[in-house]
């Protein structure tokens, strides 16, 4: 750092702002704010060691009918697929985490106002295949088929 002389000011350059010219951001969405608070709670329930299962379970009760179902059904899938992950919330929503890393999730649809659930797989997932390969599956019901799809890729996630 440069050396001032005696009696001078130090002055600090003014930030340019990251946003656009012409362009103002208009904030988060209901949606996201909602996520942000959810994931500040998640944070503070870990420091406090709260139960990931009961949690889970607690969220999963809170959907609407159609995704409390297939919630509590991948629920079942996951630790039947998997006992080793450990559940817990994961902004705002039922994850399984090896390790302490997000392995899979599952977003319902309600969750954005989607037209159907979501369940996918994080980066700490082994799925890769080659240059690409699909880490998000749209759920709109749970077959016997779908069952065993799913169960077979968590069991590859994890490995």
């Amino acid at each position: 750092m440069a050396e001032r002389k005696p009696g001078t000011k130090a002055t600090q350059k003014s930030v340019k702002s990251t946003t656009p010219i012409g362009k103002t951001f208009k904030g988060f969405t209901d949606e996201e704010r909602s996520a942000m608070k959810e994931r500040v709670k998640e944070l503070k329930a870990a420091a406090d060691k709260a139960d990931g299962e009961s949690a889970v379970l607690a969220k999963l009760a809170e959907l609407p009918g159609p995704d409390r179902a297939m919630g509590k059904r991948l629920h079942a899938i996951i630790k039947a697929s998997a006992p080793g992950l450990s559940p817990r919330l994961w902004y705002g929503m039922p994850a399984y985490a090896k390790d302490g890393k997000v392995v899979c999730f599952f977003q319902s649809a309600q969750k954005f106002n989607t037209r159907y659930a979501t369940f996918g797989f994080s980066d700490a997932a082994n799925l890769d295949e080659g240059a690409v390969w699909p880490v998000a599956f749209a759920l709109t019901e749970l077959t016997a088929a779908e069952e065993a799809r799913i169960g077979a890729l968590v069991k590859k996630a994890v490995r």
